[in-house]
């Protein structure tokens, strides 16, 4: 049977300052468990079904904790609980300034939807993206939705959180940045290069004049047929996978 100190510590890190008080966080269902082991990140520790074990196999050098169906529902963040739950540490890593001389990087301005910030992960980590650069006004990478988003590739893609506008303007002289605007130009006739930044902005108010800024390249994804009334904008995590993709189809 859990402790109760358990499932206080599991239950208070829902909430960003205990995350950042205790270097810890939350990961459920088997990808994103084992994907996170698989990628180095230590477990403090893992909790799993029977039923789970039996029918999965866990080949990680980790303790798990085996609890009832009603003790991982009465620690899960999630209405139907995947069998599995684990607490890990938060990695720490050191900002690589010069990452966007060498590679592309995306950053993001203000993305506040938990959801669409585990999606852009995910996203990066598919087209071979290993850094993310996010304002201190994005969500935390951390919170247990944002995680879930993810599906394990917060294992692979670094995650950095900074002042946005002043490492931007650190890096313009050095790497081209781009960013997405209504009034940008098509990105589908744009030269796009394989390093510098994809700067990404919020869901609702798009990149922040602080950002823009520093932008060089602004591009912009057209509607078809061009001129027809339409959305008035793409989702920020749809929007960042038709760039993504572009930049990559143009250098592979």
């Amino acid at each position: 049977m859990l402790s109760k100190a358990t499932f206080k510590l599991i239950s208070s890190l829902e909430l960003k300052k205990y995350r950042k008080e205790s270097g810890l966080f939350v990961a459920e269902g088997g990808k994103c468990v084992c994907d996170l082991l698989e990628c180095g990140l230590k477990a403090e520790r893992v909790l799993a079904t029977e039923e789970w074990l039996h029918t999965h196999e866990f080949k990680y050098n980790t303790d798990v904790t085996v609890v009832s169906n009603d003790e991982l529902k009465k620690a899960s963040f999630l209405q139907t609980p995947q069998g599995i739950l684990g607490v890990f540490r938060q990695p720490s890593r050191m900002i690589d300034l010069e990452a966007p001389e060498k590679r592309l990087c995306i950053a993001l301005d203000g993305v506040q939807d938990p959801g669409n910030l585990g999606t852009i992960v995910r996203i990066a980590d598919w087209f071979g993206i290993e850094e993310i650069f996010c304002s201190e006004s994005c969500a935390d990478i951390y919170n247990p939705k944002t995680v879930q988003a993810t599906m394990g590739a917060l294992g692979r893609v670094k995650m950095f959180y900074t002042n946005l506008p002043s490492f931007l303007e650190q890096t313009k002289e050095k790497a081209p940045i781009y960013g997405t605007f209504l009034d940008g130009e098509n990105v589908y006739d744009k030269k796009l290069l394989n390093r510098g930044i994809i700067v990404m902005g919020n869901e609702g108010k798009g990149i922040s004049d602080e950002c823009a800024l520093h932008v060089c390249e602004r591009l912009f994804i057209p509607n078809y047929p061009q001129g027809r009334s339409t959305s008035e904008s793409l989702n920020v995590s749809v929007a960042t996978a038709i760039i993504c993709s572009e930049f990559r189809r143009r250098n592979n």
